[in-house]
C-alpha cells in the first residue's frame, strides 16, 4: 500500500465527499478514485458505499482506517526520532575513558549532555589506554578520553587539556619535615601503577636519567582512583595526578611533594577511529568535551619551580 494512497484515503474518509476531498487535498477526483481503486485492490474488497450524495465507509474502510492512522503515527513518530538522532538529542554513545578523566571530567560532561539531550544514553568503559584502544580499534568504543601518545595513523585525536601529575604523600608524611630532593625520595616506598603504564615508566626514567635508584614499590596497582586514599592510609608516596591535590579542601589529607624534576606535563586527548561514522550524539559529546575540559584543568596559583 502506498502511504500517499492512505492519507488521501483518511481524508475522504473524514468528510465522506470525493468533491470536499479533493478540494482540500488539491487532488482531481479522478485521481483520488483511482487511488480509492488501488487500495480496494490491495485490500480486496469494497472500502466505501454510496450515503445519499456522498460516500461513507464500509466495515473494511472502517478496519483500514484505524490501521492507516496508525500507521501515520508511526511514519510521524519515526520522523520526529530521525529528526532528534540527526539533531544529536537522541543516541547511544559508547565512550572508553582512562581513570583521572572518569573521575573528574565525565561527571560534568554527562550532566550537561543529559541535560542538552535528555534521550541520549552513555555506555562508559575506564580503563588504562592498553586496554582501551584495541577496543576502539575493533569498533566496540566510538570515541576514547585517554593521555596523548604517539601518533597512530588508524586514528585522530583532539587536545583536550593539560594535565600535572606529581609526587604526593599524606599531609603528615615525614617528607615534609625538610626540603626534598630527588634523591631523598629514594629513602621512602612508594604505591604506583605496574611498569608499562606512560606514568610509571615516565618516572623511572627521571630517577635513571640522574643515576639514582628507581622508587621502591611496595604496592603496585591499576586501580588508580585507589591510589589518593591508599597513600593516606599507607604512608606511602604515589605518582597522581593534581587534580587530586585540588581536592585538599573536601579533607583529602593529600599534599604535593615539591620537587621540579617530578612534576610530568601530560596532555589529555579524546580520540576516535579516522574516517569512522559519528553519529551527531557522539559529536555533541565530543564538542562538550573540548569545552569543558579546560575548566576543569588543575589549579594554576602553583609555585613555578614545581612545573619542569
Amino acid at each position: 500500500m502506498d502511504l500517499r494512497d492512505l492519507r488521501y484515503f483518511e481524508t475522504i474518509a473524514e468528510l465522506e465527499h470525493l468533491g470536499k476531498a479533493s478540494a482540500k487535498l488539491h487532488r482531481t477526483q479522478p485521481a483520488l478514485t483511482s487511488s480509492i481503486r488501488r487500495l480496494e485492490q490491495d485490500c480486496g474488497t469494497a472500502l466505501f458505499e454510496k450515503a445519499g450524495r456522498g460516500i461513507r465507509l464500509t466495515e473494511a474502510g472502517k478496519v483500514l482506517l484505524k490501521w492507516a492512522q496508525r500507521m501515520r503515527f508511526d511514519v510521524e513518530d519515526a520522523k520526529r526520532e530521525l529528526s532528534a538522532i540527526g539533531a544529536g538529542e537522541m543516541g547511544h554513545v559508547r565512550i572508553g575513558i582512562v581513570p583521572t578523566a572518569a573521575q573528574f571530567l565525565l561527571p560534568a560532561v554527562a550532566r550537561q549532555l543529559l541535560s542538552d539531550a535528555p534521550d541520549v544514553t552513555l555506555r562508559t568503559v575506564v580503563g588504562l589506554i592498553d586496554t582501551l584502544k584495541p577496543q576502539l580499534r575493533a569498533g566496540e568504543l566510538d570515541l576514547m578520553v585517554g593521555t596523548e601518545s604517539a601518533p597512530d595513523p588508524g586514528f585522530v585525536s583532539q587536545v583536550l587539556a593539560e594535565d600535572m601529575i606529581v609526587v604526593a604523600a599524606s599531609a603528615e608524611h615525614p617528607v615534609f619535615r625538610l626540603q626534598a630532593t630527588l634523591k631523598d625520595l629514594t629513602e621512602y616506598r612508594w604505591a604506583l601503577q605496574p611498569p608499562g603504564a606512560p606514568t610509571r615508566d615516565w618516572l623511572d626514567h627521571t630517577f635513571d636519567r640522574q643515576g639514582l635508584p628507581r622508587p621502591r614499590v611496595q604496592v603496585e596497582t591499576t586501580m588508580l582512583l585507589m591510589l589518593p586514599a591508599l597513600i593516606v592510609e599507607t604512608g606511602l608516596l604515589s605518582f597522581i595526578s593534581r587534580h587530586h591535590l585540588d581536592q585538599q579542601d573536601a579533607g583529602t589529607g593529600l599534599k604535593e611533594v615539591p620537587v621540579a624534576e617530578t612534576a610530568m606535563r601530560r596532555r589529555m586527548v579524546v580520540t576516535y577511529r579516522a574516517n569512522s561514522f559519528l553519529s551527531p550524539a557522539t559529536h555533541r559529546l565530543i564538542d562538550l568535551l573540548t569545552t569543558l575540559a579546560p575548566t576543569m584543568a588543575p589549579s594554576a596559583a602553583l609555585d613555578a619551580h614545581r612545573i619542569p
